[in-house]
């Protein structure tokens, strides 16, 4: 198996994170997975209203990058479910700290659901746990 040498554009470790998860929705994505959900169509309810294309593409450019996996939960027609790996749930506190800082600079914003702030990583890997089990 070839295993390539990543091209970042620098050596900076932001760069790199935004090479990761950079884009419009990748942290929707991630936040909606913090949040407890794990099919398609729960992302798809989602307010922000992630089109299909894109929510494909993310779902599967976060996948590649190690930060879930997915699992299929149905045969006919095949439908996945997804589930934070380790690397996935380290994010938690990024996003915990976004929403601190969006709560302190923009006025009016929404508050995240009960629980959010004091969440932590390893409550988010029981499910990634269960998926990755062979037994």
């Amino acid at each position: 198996m070839k295993t390539e040498t990543p091209n970042y554009r620098s050596k900076c470790p932001l760069s790199i994170a935004l090479e990761f998860i950079g884009d419009k929705w990748s942290l929707i994505v991630i936040r909606d997975m913090c949040l407890g959900k794990s099919k398609y169509c729960d992302f798809q309810a989602s307010p922000e209203g992630i089109p299909t294309n894109i929510l494909a593409s993310r779902l599967r450019e976060l996948e590649e990058n190690g930060l879930l996996i997915k699992r299929p939960y149905q045969a006919k027609p095949v439908r996945y479910e997804y589930f934070l790996t380790p690397k996935g749930a380290d994010l938690l506190p990024v996003l915990q700290q976004l929403v601190k800082w969006t709560q302190k600079h923009v006025p009016d914003c929404g508050e995240p659901p009960e629980g959010f702030f004091t969440a932590q990583p390893e409550d988010l890997l029981q499910k990634w746990v269960d998926a990755t089990d062979i037994a």
